[in-house]
């Protein structure tokens, strides 16, 4: 039975917020929401959560503050502004991100924290939108199981696992090197369903196989029969994930190491998420390699991907992109890598007329990266 006494607030009731939320709520605790479209708090209110206006008044009187949100930059204004969760929330107070960030983030904010006598410590979690629904989320903690020992209770209301990396910013770092691994295993099932495609094979059944070997994955077990189904609904967005695996990068190269998996995945998922499809699940990387009507069909625009190249763009970071420098969520410049680049097909798409690795046509003949010849 949960402690009476320990009130919760949760900011962010998104799509992996609110189910994690209504979980919390489910085992008896009182919780304070927040959300910055007041819609997506609807639900956890008509079950008796209590409804504010703002973060501050959500954290002011809570024992515990979740925070989930979608990017580095809104987890900084959050907790670090005058009035952000570290100056309003009272002492003794845990602060528990469960957004996916940036390990020198997670750092700053935990060591400002225990200078107010506070408790601040990184939770990212993994196991997507199913996950946070049937309240088996794994949780990747930046602190010791003696630092989470007052607030487990709660924790495992919403999870099946959790590990703690012992110390503010590991647990973001650990999930981060999960998403590398998500990120090639994603490239890996689109090329393989594609090539199973291209091959004149049933897809179902190749999956099926696949799935009884060593090529299976997470990705190929979840996400591909949504793909096969033509279901872009995101359980996780592609803007969300390219904000991960640009953390992940801009990681690596502080530490100068290299990710080629996480490079490839970037510069598809930077794609898709040029041409529109930032909003879309992250199965949706296989319409990079379907003709281009399916592309449209799903709300895709291949002329927006010249366009933003050219002009600087936008992402969901809300940073401006100009002419090929491009900052993803984690701050990190990707101008090397972004402007007039090759995809991973091998293809230059320094022109209007372009091929992705799909090999959908695009109004002319070019050569993908396997070397095989696709007639326009």
């Amino acid at each position: 039975m949960a402690d009476s006494k320990q009130t919760v607030a949760f900011i962010g009731t998104g799509i992996m917020g609110a189910p994690i939320a209504g979980h919390i709520l489910d085992a008896g605790y009182d919780v304070v929401v927040y959300n910055r479209t007041k819609s997506k708090a609807d639900g956890l209110v008509a079950r008796g959560a209590r409804w504010v206006d703002s973060p501050a008044e959500a954290a002011r009187d809570a024992d515990v503050v979740f925070t989930m949100v979608g990017f580095p930059t809104d987890v900084e204004e959050l907790y670090l502004a005058g009035d952000g969760l570290l100056t309003v929330a009272k002492k003794g107070a845990y602060l528990i991100d469960l957004t996916t960030s940036s390990p020198e983030l997670a750092r700053d904010i935990s060591e400002a924290a225990e200078t107010m006598d506070k408790h601040a410590f990184d939770c990212p979690v993994t196991g997507g939108e199913a996950g946070a629904i049937s309240g088996t989320l794994t949780l990747i903690v930046g602190a010791t199981e003696a630092d989470i020992a007052p607030v487990r209770a709660i924790l495992e209301t919403f999870s099946s696992k959790i590990f703690c990396f012992g110390g503010a910013g590991k647990g973001q770092a650990a999930k981060l090197a999960n998403q590398v691994s998500l990120a090639a295993s994603m490239v890996g099932m689109a090329d393989a369903l594609s090539f199973a495609q291209q091959s004149d094979l049933d897809l179902a059944l190749t999956r099926e196989m696949i799935l009884g070997g060593t090529g299976a994955s997470g990705a190929m077990e979840q996400l591909a029969p949504k793909s096969l189904d033509g279901d872009w609904k995101p359980g996780f967005m592609v803007k969300h994930f390219l904000k991960d695996i640009g953390l992940a990068l801009q990681v690596a190269e502080e530490k100068e190491i290299a990710l080629p998996g996480a490079d490839t995945a970037f510069t598809l998922y930077d794609m898709l998420e040029a041409i529109g499809g930032g909003d879309l699940g992250t199965q949706a990387i296989t319409l990079l390699y379907q003709e281009e009507a399916e592309a449209v069909a799903a709300g895709l625009d291949w002329s927006l991907y010249t366009h933003a190249h050219e002009e600087g763009d936008e992402c969901g970071c809300g940073h401006d992109h100009e002419h090929g420098g491009r900052e993803c969520g984690c701050g990190h410049d990707h101008g090397h890598d972004h402007g007039d680049h090759e995809c991973t097909c091998g293809h230059d798409h320094d022109h209007e007329d372009h091929e992705c690795c799909g090999g959908h046509g695009h109004d002319h003949d070019h050569e993908c990266g396997c070397g095989h010849h696709h007639e326009g």
